[in-house]
């Protein structure tokens, strides 16, 4: 059942997104208009509230229960492990808002700063620090905690509502555990579906720009239709194949590319951008996880801060699973530390790098880059890369990174939206694979030559809103089942 009704849902976003993508775009642009004006503290709220559970679960007695049996050992090794969960939750994004994440604040800054001014500069990092810090990875974290105790320590299925067994055991139960389960496929498959169509037209933009290929509508198409066939033989693969082989691969290319940068760019103000951004970041933690602005003009905050949260809450369900799947053997403290802090940290450096470039032309060397970059995204990076010397090899080993990050992203989404469709099973088969591998794929096709792209990223975001109170939810059921276990354990 779950799996027909999220399929009829899907197809019915696609027809509209083909039909009608101005309504689709303006229902959900005036739906989280709404939604932002009326709860928009209200993600703030939530989700830091999220991050402090995780680090006080951490902490607690309760960070040395392992996810599995107490003599289960972790599957991957801890590079591994770090690679795969942080390709699928973050990989493309990095790349694709790399400096224009940075350039847009500078230009743009927040709390009414004068633009292009070194205020503006610190800000800029500032901000681009907090959309994919902590925050981001302790929504990812509370999903995927609470799913892999379920899963290995409760051995519950793998779907989304196995976390809520504690609070609905009764046939009652039942309906509200197949919505939790069709909402979180939904937000997958149309949220991975769309992210695919937008990084395609990165891809094109740069394979346009450097070798004059014609950046038309069959060029992209063609362009995913590449990458469908390869994150669906990764996906086939397996996890300990493709998918683990792969992500350690993107790893290793973006680290070249963070060394690049230090070897041929300004290294001493990247070094200087790190600890300064990171003293911003730490220095400001509370006021800028609730920049509210109850007296001024926030819609910066709405449509920067609020957006993202609600953006990492509708990827939630695929990344939190995924994150889930992998982490077998590891105990609870273990489990957040990682996921928290590592990818946190390397997310710091690398805006360091890219950012802290950026602003060094703007500022010290008098290039202007940040207005050239937001008036082309998808091209932005490519830019930027112009005034550095190498910049073909750079660019070409970006394109790659920018492929091979969309292919752990996807054949990861696949393999998560698999196990939806199968029951929970840990180790879907292939048939499945390649049916929701295809769709992805298609969906993707036909909602470019729509032109609905858009449109169905906002749907997604609305959908973020009630998935919001399912992730609270989560946590007093996950909370239920720690005690319901300590108290066992004492009788």
């Amino acid at each position: 059942m779950v799996l027909v009704i999220s399929i009829v849902i899907v197809i019915g976003f696609i027809v509209i997104g083909i039909s009608s993508p101005q309504i689709l775009e303006v229902f959900s642009n005036s739906a989280f208009a709404w939604i932002s004006d009326n709860f928009g503290w209200l993600y703030l709220v939530v989700v830091l509230g999220i991050l402090i559970f995780g680090f006080a679960i951490a902490l607690s007695p309760y960070g040395k229960i392992k996810l599995g049996k107490d003599t289960d050992q972790p599957e991957y090794s801890t590079f591994s492990w770090i690679s795969m969960l942080f390709c699928a939750g973050m990989g493309i994004g990095l790349v694709y808002w790399s400096v224009a994440e940075p350039a847009s604040h500078f230009l743009s800054p927040p709390r009414g700063l004068t633009p292009m001014t070194e205020e503006a500069a610190n800000a800029a990092i500032q901000f681009t620090y907090l959309h994919w810090g902590l925050h981001p990875w302790g929504i990812y974290a509370l999903v995927g905690l609470t799913l892999a105790y379920s899963i290995y320590r409760k051995n519950r299925p793998c779907l989304i509502s196995s976390i809520f067994y504690p609070l609905l055991k009764d046939k009652q139960g039942k309906v509200v555990k197949n919505t939790i389960d069709i909402m979180a496929l939904l937000l997958t498959a149309i949220g991975v579906a769309t992210s695919l169509g937008l990084g395609t037209m990165q891809v094109a933009a740069g394979l346009s720009g450097y070798f004059g290929i014609p950046n038309t509508l069959t060029f992209q198409i063609l362009i995913i239709v590449i990458i469908t066939v390869l994150f669906l033989i990764d996906a086939i693969s397996g996890l300990d194949k493709g998918i683990k082989i792969i992500s350690n691969f993107n790893i290793i290319v973006a680290i070249i590319l963070i060394i690049f940068l230090i070897v041929v760019g300004p290294a001493n103000t990247i070094i200087k951008t790190l600890f300064t951004g990171i003293g911003f970041y730490i220095g400001d933690f509370v006021k800028t996880s609730f920049n509210l602005r109850p007296f001024g003009d926030d819609s910066w905050v709405k449509s920067w801060t609020v957006f993202y949260w609600a953006w990492w809450i509708t990827w939630a369900p695929f990344v939190g699973t995924f994150i889930a799947r992998i982490s077998k053997g590891r105990t609870i403290r273990e489990f957040i530390l990682g996921v928290l802090i590592i990818p946190t940290l390397f997310s710091f450096v690398w805006f360091a790098a890219f950012g802290g470039t950026l602003l060094d032309f703007e500022l010290n060397q008098n290039i202007s880059v940040a207005a050239e970059v937001v008036s082309d995204i998808n091209f932005g990076l490519f830019n930027f890369y112009s005034h550095l010397p190498g910049s073909g090899f750079v660019s070409i080993l970006t394109m790659i990174l920018i492929i091979t990050f969309f292919v752990t992203s996807a054949d990861s989404a696949t393999f998560v939206i698999s196990m939806f469709s199968r029951k929970g099973d840990l180790n879907p088969d292939n048939k499945i694979k390649v049916i929701w591998g295809v769709f992805l794929g298609l969906i993707a096709v036909v909602l470019l030559m729509s032109g609905g792209l858009s449109a169905v990223q906002g749907i997604s975001i609305v959908v973020s809103f009630p998935f919001l109170f399912v992730m609270v939810t989560s946590a007093f059921a996950f909370l239920k089942d720690l005690r319901s276990e300590k108290n066992s354990r004492q009788n």
